[in-house]
């Protein structure tokens, strides 16, 4: 067993903090070990806050302002991809503890954190590395992060009217979509809103991204499936001059006319993934995929 000290990132939100009994699991075996724990600002807040008392940690960071072995996210799909957008370009492992409901990222039930853990000091367990996308734009600027490891959505604002999607493949004119949006899906996120809109199941290192369209004006617009080394070229038009833009749910406001380019991040998010654990069979768990209901 190794006898190596390591770091940890701990992310989580207010709700979660309220799991204080698995929470108090992570940071009870992280003391034993010896190990070295910063805690997100806001997360460690709600946590004293709640148990009316300080937390020995070794820090409390703020936004992406860390660098430790490991980050641990702590609660449902949400919170892991706010851990990956801070963990960025730093490649550190993320161990995802679902806290949540569905929990496709977050795929450690709190039951296994100490095995989790144990498989951690031990060595024994893999890292899955998921291909990220990255939008750019050629006339403003994304204050906004602007890599997403589920997806990217071209959305209307809040109005009734549809807006108009003009999309360029590689420099070539694929389709105009009219609709209420389109969401350019990574594999990873392809059984989130991109599912729950018709897109398709993507394979986890498929290589491919998906277009689906929101509520698309015209029943012969389907989902489509590309490689995902192309350049995705978008420009908007809508009655209202402006359309919103989700990175991994992070919305940003945007005028008419902004032409968009999406295409593959140079880095990846790396997740710790527990030996034994498949993918098939999480996707017959989770969506009950090819559950006869008549049974």
């Amino acid at each position: 067993m190794s006898k190596k000290k390591l770091s940890f990132a701990i992310f989580g939100n207010d709700r979660q903090a309220l799991e204080t009994v698995h929470i108090w699991e992570v940071l009870d075996y992280l003391a034993k070990r010896e190990a070295e724990i910063y805690m997100e600002e806001g997360f460690y807040n709600d946590l004293c806050k709640d148990l009316n008392e300080d937390i020995h940690v070794s820090g409390v960071f703020d936004g992406a302002n860390f660098n430790t072995d490991y980050a641990i996210s702590l609660g449902g799909d949400g919170t892991f991809l706010r851990a990956a957008s801070k963990v960025g370009a730093k490649q550190i492992p993320i161990i995802g503890v679902n806290m949540g409901r569905l929990g496709f990222l977050a795929n450690i039930s709190p039951s296994e954190i100490k095995e989790t853990l144990d498989d951690i000091y031990n060595g024994s367990f893999d890292i899955d590395e998921r291909a990220i996308i990255k939008l750019e734009s050629e006339s403003e600027i994304i204050e906004a992060y602007p890599y997403a490891l589920n997806d990217i959505a071209i959305l209307k604002r809040d109005n009734a009217s549809m807006i108009t999607i003009y999309v360029n493949i590689n420099g070539e004119y694929l389709v105009t979509y009219l609709a209420d949006g389109l969401i350019v899906s990574t594999p990873t996120g392809s059984t989130a809103y991109s599912l729950s809109n018709g897109g398709p199941i993507l394979v986890p290192h498929s290589a491919i991204l998906s277009l689906t369209p929101v509520a698309p004006h015209s029943l012969n617009i389907r989902p489509i499936v590309l490689n995902d080394n192309v350049e995705i070229k978008i420009e908007v038009e809508s009655r209202s001059h402006n359309f919103l833009v989700a990175i991994d749910g992070r919305s940003i406001n945007l005028h008419e006319g902004t032409v968009l380019t999406i295409h593959k991040a140079p880095f990846v998010t790396r997740i710790v993934k527990r030996r034994g654990h498949n993918y098939y069979s999480t996707l017959r768990k989770k969506l009950m995929l090819g559950a006869d209901s008549r049974k």
